[in-house]
């Protein structure tokens, strides 16, 4: 079903919000797909930066550097192309390392976060079956527990489901409160002596909620359990510094924080890379090779079979030189400031209701919402004719729709081009969509 609506005035004649911490003018000159126009001619709103991020001219640029001036395979040949393909991809793994305070030796490329978490939980399974005692010590069997939330994305659910579905191992979780946040009366009893390895989100990229790792990291390092943080929504948007967080792995992709698609990282510390077997088998992770058998390198390149992404990684360092520019504090503060905002004119609106969090304490920039009477989908094909770009659906985050009772959400994701204007615009379409639909401020809130 297509649906022509027409776009509501700004509104104008209110109290402005205090200035933004970043210059959101002179940020989307950076971003060319922002200049477009979508829908007949209407500005393009941009407010799904969750699923994906835009990207920076300097991005686009690095890729295109690689490709017209080297575009040579690294750790392979002794030409000069080689040669400087190595040092440029061996640089990216440096700065991206540095964004999180991690030495460049613990960094590991994969495709994205989703391959870095299955990086991870394959490793737990081979070690059961590793001939070298080495490769032994965090393998995962029967008997053993891995715990995860209540609130994972998918990606952080199906490849325990799966690793303890090969293993004989037992999947328990975390709940959630009724307001969107982690439930933890029981970690004391669900993280117990049995645990193997925690998996929790930082951010909820449905809720928006940023969780408490500090407790969840503590209570499962005490019992001798790993811990796993799916930053994908945090990485992006916070400052995060892998020895602050204290856990042993954390995973991001690359095209949710400005980078190209195509590029994550699983960082982990050095000594429990060190013990684990490789995910992947083939050219460049490898030691000695002989007909009889193989040994393998030594991490990071243990993690990395195969020619390497190599034009991405060096687009992903590219984007975190652009973050590093505009300053961590100031994009989370920016965010911070415009969920606020964003939270307050939608309580504005009747029959509007947010799932998650109310406020900013401890939550992100995404806003997950349904409106009475309409379905999300619905919500989302109004607001798209009025070049509003949003994510509908349940987010692969299905058991967190099931928890609270709707079928889906419409769900808003901020970055570091979205200004107040675009917040605006939301709200008077998601105005739009109930005259739209014939849904009066009586019949939402009935």
């Amino acid at each position: 079903m297509t649906q022509t609506v027409s776009r509501p005035a700004a509104s104008s004649g209110e109290a402005r919000e205090p200035t933004l911490p970043l210059d959101v003018e002179a940020i989307r000159a950076d971003f060319p797909i922002l200049t477009r126009t979508v829908r007949d001619g209407k500005r393009l709103v941009y407010l799904d930066s969750g699923a994906t991020s835009q990207k920076p001219r300097s991005v686009l640029d690095a890729e295109r550097w690689f490709y017209e001036n080297v575009n040579a395979a690294p750790h392979r040949g002794a030409h000069q192309l080689a040669e400087e393909a190595t040092g440029a991809y061996e640089a990216a793994r440096a700065t991206i390392g540095a964004f999180i305070g991690a030495p460049e030796n613990e960094i590991v490329f994969t495709r994205n976060s989703t391959e870095s978490i299955n990086l991870v939980a394959y490793a737990l399974s081979n070690a059961a079956t590793a001939k070298e005692p080495e490769f032994r010590r965090y393998a995962v069997g029967q008997g053993d527990e891995i715990v995860v939330t209540e609130m994972e994305h998918h990606a952080n659910l199906l490849p325990w489901q799966q690793l303890c579905e090969r293993t004989g191992a037992t999947l328990r979780w975390l709940g959630l409160t009724d307001g969107g946040r982690l439930d933890l009366a029981d970690l004391a009893t669900v993280v117990n002596e049995r645990t193997k390895l925690v998996a929790v989100t930082q951010q909820s990229n449905i809720l928006g909620t940023i969780n408490p790792l500090g407790e969840i990291i503590a209570r499962a390092h005490g019992v001798g359990a790993l811990v796993l943080v799916d930053g994908a929504q945090s990485v992006p948007h916070q400052p995060v510094d892998v020895t602050e967080l204290g856990a042993d792995f954390l995973v991001f992709s690359g095209h949710k924080m400005l980078g190209p698609t195509g590029v994550g990282v699983l960082w982990g510390r050095y000594d429990v890379l060190d013990a684990l077997p490789p995910f992947l088998t083939g050219g460049s992770m490898i030691e000695v090779v002989r007909m009889e058998g193989s040994t393998f390198a030594a991490p990071p390149q243990r993690f990395e079979a195969g020619v390497p992404m190599t034009a991405q990684v060096i687009g992903l360092a590219a984007a975190v030189e652009y973050l590093q520019g505009l300053g961590m504090d100031r994009v989370e503060e920016h965010e911070k400031v415009l969920t606020g905002y964003a939270l307050a004119k939608l309580a504005e609106i009747p029959g509007v209701t947010v799932i998650g969090p109310p406020d900013t304490v401890a939550r992100g920039g995404a806003i997950s919402f349904t409106v009475e009477g309409i379905h999300p989908h619905d919500v989302g094909q109004v607001l798209d004719d009025l070049g509003i770009a949003v994510r509908v659906g349940h987010h692969c985050a299905w058991p967190v729709v099931r928890r609270y009772g709707v079928p889906a959400t419409t769900r808003a994701t901020f970055y570091v081009h979205t200004g107040y204007d675009d917040i605006d615009a939301l709200v008077e379409g998601v105005r739009a969509a109930q005259r739209f639909f014939g849904v009066t401020p009586e019949e939402a809130t009935a």
